[in-house]
């Protein structure tokens, strides 16, 4: 039915980041925010502005899903996330916000908006580029399979098919 490429839309700085300290800190419409100090990586904690090496970069986030320690995925001033969503470093809730933390629905992965993507421990450095831990770039064939077309409900129907659609030699 289409052909997608994962992470369309995506540009900048999206990195691995590792959260360094999160405070929580109470707002007047009831909301929390965290105050979040967040290591990009030498290089970027130190041009960003905000930080310094050996130091994060100061990111307001209204997740909770994460703790200090957890590596997540930034985009840093300058960047664009799918829908012309644009990325600076802004005034909010009485800080400079260097950058925003990543859930799966702003980057266009999924619709889960509950709590942003937590990257498992053994995840690349701080400052590495996050497309590559996500898998973006990645061309994503979407089909639809017709319940008269049984053949194409196995790996090797939907190889077969996307051989002949593509016109591509299929060994089967």
């Amino acid at each position: 039915e289409a052909i997608e490429t994962s992470g369309a839309g995506i540009e900048g700085s999206l990195v691995v980041g590792r959260v360094l300290t999160m405070d929580p800190e109470p707002q007047k419409n009831g909301k929390t925010i965290n105050w979040c100090s967040v290591d990009v990586g030498p290089e970027l904690n130190a041009a960003n502005g905000t930080g310094e090496a050996g130091q994060g970069v100061g990111i307001v986030c209204g997740a909770h899903n994460f703790k200090p320690g957890d590596k997540v995925v930034v985009i840093l001033p300058g960047g664009v996330l799918p829908g012309d969503f644009r990325i600076s470093a802004r005034k909010t809730y009485g800080h400079l916000s260097a950058g925003m933390i990543c859930s799966a629905r702003e980057l266009a992965l999924g619709e889960d908006h509950d709590g942003i993507i937590v990257l498992p421990d053994d995840a690349p450095e701080p400052g590495t580029d996050a497309r590559d831990v996500l898998g973006l770039g990645e061309e994503v064939i979407e089909f639809e399979i017709n319940p008269d077309r049984a053949y194409a409900l196995s790996l090797r129907g939907i190889a077969r098919e996307a051989a002949l659609g593509f016109g591509a030699p299929f060994h089967d």
